[in-house]
């Protein structure tokens, strides 16, 4: 018997054949700092004119175990959507500018149609944040991942000036705090939601709402931020919710006050609590409730978030300030 690493399961050619989309896809998102083109060893970016003291700004994430449900309900373009967005909106928070992303996919046979969706995700999600899509990995690992399954990782590098960091530090007491809404469950809280779905099939009636993508919040603080709106601090709603993802970025010395009755939680994350008979500190702590994304401002500045809001089709609230305390989160 002749043994080739075709045989083995890892199909060079097929892998090859991707090739030319992948290179596509990198042009789509092309951005003036890009030098060449996909299929390099390395991806060359050359940092854009006008920053003093550049600081470059990373990330790296996944998708979660939201991945089993967009395999089985074969969502792989929403993993793409959500796997950028999951780092672009980390970035942000520092005030930063996403300048680049690639992207890592490894499952134990390659399928062209799901790659290609996957990656469509991927660029359209660059394309709207501004950011290029310099490179990636994508790996054929016979017999490590069982048939039709596959993991996805994404890393992101965003420059930010110096001076011009949004690290928290200038928060203070009576800041206000707008939520901006999310699109649902996004990419956290999966685990629970899987095991509600093993409980509850009824909740497949709600499969569609349960996988809309993650929300990409870049164009609008970019606005803000390009306004020269005064922002003091700023928090991407993720894992631990309110409750764990504030304190982030807040002083010690400050709480966060949130009223809950300030914005109307979407009727999905009520059923889930219904049905799980869920405590409310636990739905806060996992899930985002409503609230994808926070903007800490003085009070003086909320006229212009207003105005630059108010011309885009975000929706937002005031939900909350900040007061003295001990760097937590009170639910009101």
């Amino acid at each position: 018997m002749k043994f080739s690493y075709k045989s083995s399961g890892v199909d060079i050619q097929k892998g090859n054949s991707l090739v030319p989309f992948y290179k596509g896809c990198g042009e789509r998102t092309k951005t003036e700092g890009v030098l060449g083109s996909i299929g390099g060893f390395g991806g060359l970016f050359k940092l854009p004119l006008g920053y003093k003291n550049p600081v470059l700004v990373s990330s790296t994430d996944g998708v979660g175990t939201k991945l089993e449900l967009a395999i089985k309900y074969r969502a792989h373009e929403v993993v793409g959507r959500d796997l950028v967005a999951m780092c672009v909106n980390d970035v942000i928070t520092c005030g930063a500018k996403p300048l680049f992303f690639l992207d890592y996919l490894a499952t134990g046979k390659l399928e062209e149609d799901t790659i290609k969706s996957f990656m469509t995700g991927v660029t359209d999600a660059c394309v709207i944040s501004g950011c290029a899509l310099l490179g990636g990995e994508t790996a054929e690992m016979p017999k490590f991942y069982p048939p039709g399954k596959y993991d996805v990782a994404g890393f992101c590098v965003g420059v930010v000036e110096e001076g011009e960091i949004i690290d928290g530090s200038r928060c203070q007491r009576g800041d206000l705090v707008i939520g901006l809404f999310s699109n649902g469950i996004h990419s956290n809280g999966f685990s629970l939601v899987r095991q509600l779905l093993e409980f509850f099939p009824q909740l497949e009636g709600d499969i569609e709402d349960i996988l809309q993508p993650t929300a990409l919040y870049t164009p609008i603080v970019r606005k803000l931020l390009e306004a020269k709106v005064k922002i003091h601090g700023m928090a991407h709603i993720t894992g631990g919710g309110l409750i764990e993802n504030i304190p982030r970025v807040i002083p010690k010395d400050l709480d966060c006050i949130i009223q809950k009755k300030s914005w109307e939680i979407p009727e999905l994350f009520l059923k889930l609590q219904s049905l799980g008979e869920i405590e409310e500190i636990e739905m806060f702590t996992t899930f985002n409730m409503g609230i994808g994304y926070i903007l800490i401002i003085p009070p003086e500045e909320m006229g212009k978030v207003q105005e630059i809001l108010g011309k885009t089709p975000v929706h937002y609230r005031v939900i909350g300030f900040l007061s003295s305390g001990n760097n937590k989160v009170v639910i009101e």
